[in-house]
C-alpha cells in the first residue's frame, strides 16, 4: 500500500482555510508530482503526510514511515551530518563496542551493520561531500550541501515512501542529473513538490493542487500540460458560442424593446381612433404590454446569465492560459561591444577564484554562466555590474543599461506596497489609473493593491518586476538573471521563460534548470572553473 489520503482539510491557525476534503490514491511504486500555484498549500500537504504537521480534519493512511526532506533545511542545523543520514545512533554504537563496551543494547542498536562506516563514506562520496566529517553540524554547510546530505541519506535507508519538497534547489547540473538517475532507478513511492521541469517529466502522475482539491493526470508533466492546452483551447471555443449567444440575445432584447415602443404607439392610436370601445381596448393594449414584457425580461435574464457564464470561463481562462509579458527590443545596436575581460582574476580569503578570466559580449548576445557551486557565477555578474571590482587584470564596457532578476528578487521593495513598489518605477510619468490596469493585467488583484510585498510569493515577485521592468523608462540593454526560476511554481515559471524568450536584448543567464536553458534560447556559455 501506498499512501491514501480521506476527505483530508486544513485550517490555518488565523482560521483562513488551505484545503478542504482532499481525496487522493498512490499506489506502491508511483512517481507522482505535485503541482499548484504559489499558495496552494503543496508543502502543507508535504508536511502532514509527513506527520510534521496535524490536519484539521481527514486522516493518512499509510503502512510506511515517511522519509521527508522539506524545502527549507533550517531547522536541521543543530544537526549532524550523522544524524541526517539516519547513521548517528549506529556509529555510537559501533564506537562503543570497538573501544570494549560489551553492552547487549550497542549490538541491538548496531543490528549487524559492521560496515556502517564504509556506508557513510560511499553515500557522502557519491554525492561528492566526501570531505565532510560525519559529526560536521549541518548550519556549517550551504544549502546545496545540505540537500546532497540528505539525499545521501535517502539513497543509504531506501526508504519504501519519500515525500521531496524543491529538491533539485540549489544543486548544480551535475548533481542534479545524479538525482535524476536516482528517481529513476528507485522502486519507492514518491510524491514530489517541484518546478523543475526535467524532473516533472520523470513522473508518472501529475497532481495538480486547486481550489477544486486534487486532479490526477496519468502521465508526466509534457503530457499534463498538453491536457492543460486542450482545456484552454475547448474554453476559448466555448467563449466564442456564448459571445455570439449574449450578441443575439441582446439584439433581440433590443428588437423586442422597439416592438413594445410600437405597441404602445399603436395602442395609443387605437384608443383615440374610437373605432372599438375604449374599455376594450384599453384591455387588448394591457395584454400586449404584459406578454411583451414577460419576454423582454426573460430575455434580460438571459442576458445576465450570459454575463455570468461569460465571466466565469474568462476567470477559467485566466487560470489556465499563460500570462505573457512582451517586452520591448532596447536601442542598442546589435553585434556593439558591452563587456570585455581581461586576464581577470578576483579572490575570497586569499582563495582565488579564476585563473586569468577573458572574454567579450557583445549587444544582442545570449550567454550562460556555468559552473559548480562556489566557482563565482554571482560573483562574476556582480563585477559586470560593478558592485565588485577584479583583484587583478581589467574590466571594461562602453556602459549599459541593465535589469537585475535573482531568485530572491531584490528589485522588489518589501517595506512597499504593491502600487508603491510600481509607482517607484514609473520613469514615464504614468497616471494612476494606467498604472492600476497594468497590475490587472498582470493578474493582481484590485483589493490587494495596498499589500506589502513582504507578504508576495515567489510568482508574484517575479510578475511584478517584469511589470516594473515593462514601465521604466526604456527597456534594459542587458537583461540579468540569477537562478531566478528557484521559488516559482510552474506556472510562473512559464510567465518567466516567455518573457525571457522574446527578450531582444543582450542576456546573461546563471541557471542551473536545462530545460529553462532550452526553452529560452542561448548562444553560448562562459565556464568556470
Amino acid at each position: 500500500m501506498g499512501v491514501i489520503i480521506r476527505s483530508l482539510s486544513y485550517i490555518h491557525p488565523d482560521n483562513a482555510e488551505l484545503f478542504q476534503d482532499l481525496n487522493l490514491i498512490l499506489n506502491d511504486g508511483d512517481k507522482a508530482a505535485l503541482v499548484g500555484i504559489n499558495g496552494a498549500g503543496k508543502s502543507t500537504l508535504l508536511r502532514i503526510i509527513s506527520g510534521k504537521l496535524q490536519p484539521t480534519a481527514g486522516e493518512i493512511i499509510s503502512a510506511e514511515q515517511p522519509w521527508y526532506v522539506p524545502q527549507h533545511l533550517g531547522d536541521y542545523d543543530t544537526w549532524s551530518v550523522a544524524r541526517a543520514l539516519g547513521a548517528e545512533a549506529k556509529l555510537k554504537a559501533l564506537q562503543a563496542i570497538l573501544a570494549g563496551d560489551t553492552d547487549l543494547q550497542h549490538f541491538t542498536v548496531l543490528e549487524d551493520n559492521w560496515d556502517i562506516e564504509n556506508k557513510v563514506k560511499q553515500a557522502l562520496e557519491k554525492w561528492g561531500l566526501i570531505h565532510l566529517h560525519e559529526s560536521r553540524l549541518l548550519g556549517s554547510l550551504s544549502g546545496g550541501q545540505k540537500t546532497r546530505v540528505f539525499l545521501a541519506a535517502m539513497e543509504m535507508n531506501s526508504p519504501a515512501l519519500i515525500l521531496l519538497d524543491e529538491p533539485s534547489n540549489h544543486l548544480d547540473r551535475r548533481t542534479r542529473m545524479k538525482l535524476y538517475h536516482m528517481i529513476m532507478q528507485s522502486k519507492s513511492t514518491m510524491l514530489i513538490v517541484s518546478h523543475d521541469r526535467s524532473l516533472l517529466n520523470l513522473m508518472n502522475k501529475i497532481l495538480e493542487l486547486n481550489e477544486k482539491g486534487i486532479e490526477v493526470f496519468g502521465g508526466n508533466f509534457d503530457f499534463y500540460q498538453s491536457k492543460k492546452m486542450e482545456k484552454v483551447h475547448a474554453l476559448h471555443a466555448s467563449l466564442n458560442a456564448q459571445s455570439k449567444a449574449l450578441r443575439e440575445s441582446e439584439k433581440k432584447a433590443k428588437d423586442m424593446g422597439g416592438l413594445r415602443a410600437q405597441q404602445e404607439l399603436k395602442g395609443r392610436s387605437v384608443g383615440l381612433s374610437n373605432s372599438i370601445p375604449r374599455i376594450i381596448a384599453g384591455g387588448l393594449k394591457n395584454k400586449a404590454e404584459r406578454s411583451t414584457a414577460r419576454m423582454l425580461n426573460a430575455h434580460e435574464e438571459k442576458i445576465a446569465s450570459l454575463r455570468h457564464i461569460i465571466e466565469a470561463t474568462k476567470a477559467q481562462i485566466e487560470e489556465y492560459e499563460l500570462l505573457k509579458f512582451n517586452i520591448k527590443a532596447p536601442e542598442r545596436t546589435p553585434g556593439e561591444l558591452l563587456i570585455e575581460m581581461v586576464d581577470v582574476n578576483f579572490k575570497y580569503n586569499e582563495n582565488t577564484l579564476w585563473h586569468n578570466l577573458n572574454f567579450q559580449i557583445k549587444s544582442g548576445e545570449r550567454v550562460q554562466i556555468e559552473g559548480d557551486n562556489g566557482s563565482g557565477k554571482t560573483t562574476l555578474l556582480k563585477m559586470i555590474t560593478r558592485e565588485l571590482q577584479p583583484f587583478t587584470g581589467s574590466y571594461n564596457s562602453t556602459g549599459f543599461s541593465y535589469f537585475y532578476l535573482d531568485q530572491d528578487y531584490s528589485a522588489i521593495d518589501p517595506t512597499l506596497s504593491i502600487y508603491q513598489q510600481i509607482e517607484s518605477y514609473n520613469k514615464y510619468g504614468l497616471e494612476e489609473g494606467e498604472l492600476k490596469q497594468l497590475l490587472i493585467s498582470s493578474q493582481f488583484n484590485p483589493e490587494y493593491f495596498d499589500r506589502k510585498c513582504a507578504g508576495l510569493s515567489g510568482g508574484e515577485k517575479m510578475k511584478l518586476s517584469l511589470s516594473c521592468m515593462l514601465i521604466s523608462n526604456q527597456a534594459p540593454d542587458v537583461l540579468i538573471l540569477d537562478e531566478p526560476t528557484n521559488n516559482l511554481d510552474v506556472q510562473s515559471l512559464g510567465v518567466l521563460t516567455f518573457a525571457v524568450k522574446n527578450f531582444e536584448g543582450t542576456l546573461l543567464v546563471i541557471s542551473h534548470d536545462e530545460y529553462f536553458i532550452n526553452e529560452i534560447g542561448i548562444d553560448y556559455s562562459i565556464i568556470l572553473t
